[in-house]
């Protein structure tokens, strides 16, 4: 039986009035996958720090934390090994574009709320992307 392994990513959900920042990236089977900006922790970084720094890399924005979103938790294969992945979600603003994004992004876009929710390829977006929204409006933190 294959080896299981643990992968904890952090990530962000970037709003801007009524836009939010998705990014294109290519899945393990070379398919488009439009979602959000996020990535592994490097060895002694928080996952807020991981987050904000993963938006910078992947999108050129630097961005302020304003909330925690609930984890997501799911399995995938990667050459024949079962990984269990924890993802930490943040709700951020952009503070400044600061650069461009790194090789593991194919476009970053801007999209309007109603056009992202039908631009995401995963049900777990749409559904993040909705809490996002609902604890801004809210004004949690």
């Amino acid at each position: 039986m294959p080896r299981a392994d643990f992968v904890v990513s952090a990530g962000g959900i970037v709003l801007r009035d009524h836009d939010v920042l998705l990014i294109r990236v290519s899945d393990v089977k070379g398919r488009a996958v439009w979602t959000f900006p996020k990535g592994r922790l490097n060895d002694g970084e928080t996952s807020p720090d991981a987050a904000v720094r993963e938006v910078q890399e992947e999108t050129g924005w630097r961005c302020q934390i304003d909330g925690e979103l609930a984890s997501s938790d799911y399995w995938f294969q990667r050459e024949g090994r079962r990984i269990r992945k924890t993802v930490r979600w943040f709700r951020m603003r952009p503070i400044q574009e600061i650069g461009v994004p790194d090789g593991e992004v194919d476009e970053v876009l801007w999209l309007a709320v109603s056009d992202a929710m039908e631009r995401l390829t995963y049900t777990s977006d749409r559904d993040l992307l909705q809490s996002a929204l609902h604890q801004r409006s809210s004004g949690v933190a």
